[in-house]
């Protein structure tokens, strides 16, 4: 059962991050460039095995979707911010160096998605047999995001607590596009 409406912008939202292809000159070349790239994937890699999960093109495991969920929650928020040090920024990497020049919208995203992603965890270390109607997004829940890039007011006011878990993936996947948006450079 798919929750309808945001589905598609989830999806494209993660082929958005699917679609991003470190160079692969910078991985070789900076081990703290190479690590982050790593962290990244594995990232994307744990929010597609969710998304496919919810949305019916992956068989859902309790054990699988708590792993996935712990993935992204051990690579965000600090985790994330240590992950780009000044003087990694800019090319190679796909960084942009605009991360030190807004050092703190930068931190704010990457604790607001470690927020989410720990929130999503912590339901994940419970999951049910089976997706139910309580993991599910509700008719109710808005779609127009979760960003403090300012997508919606009082976004960061809202508990991620409770929010079903796939509201939760959908806003981490939103912030994760945002921050792409904002602080990531397309490599040749």
């Amino acid at each position: 059962m798919k929750s309808g409406i945001g589905y598609a912008a989830m999806m494209l939202a993660l082929a958005g991050l699917l679609s991003a292809t470190p160079s692969q000159t910078a991985a070789a070349g900076d081990p703290v460039v190479a690590a982050r790239q790593a962290s990244m994937k594995e990232m994307a890699a744990a929010a597609k095995a969710i998304a496919e999960m919810f949305d019916g093109k992956r068989a859902y495991e309790p054990a699988a979707f708590k792993a996935a969920a712990n993935a992204l929650s051990a690579r965000t928020g600090p985790a994330l911010i240590t992950e780009f040090p000044a003087g990694t920024l800019g090319a190679p990497s796909s960084a942009k160096p605009e991360i030190d020049q807004k050092r703190p919208e930068f931190e704010a995203l990457a604790r607001h998605i470690g927020a989410l992603a720990g929130a999503l965890a912590a339901k994940a270390g419970n999951a049910p047999a089976a997706i139910g109607d309580d993991m599910r997004m509700g008719a109710g829940l808005p779609m127009d995001g979760g960003s403090l890039l300012g997508k919606r007011p009082n976004a960061a006011e809202a508990n991620p607590a409770t929010m079903p878990a796939e509201h939760l993936l959908h806003l981490i996947l939103q912030d994760c596009s945002s921050c792409h948006s904002k602080f990531r450079q397309r490599q040749e």
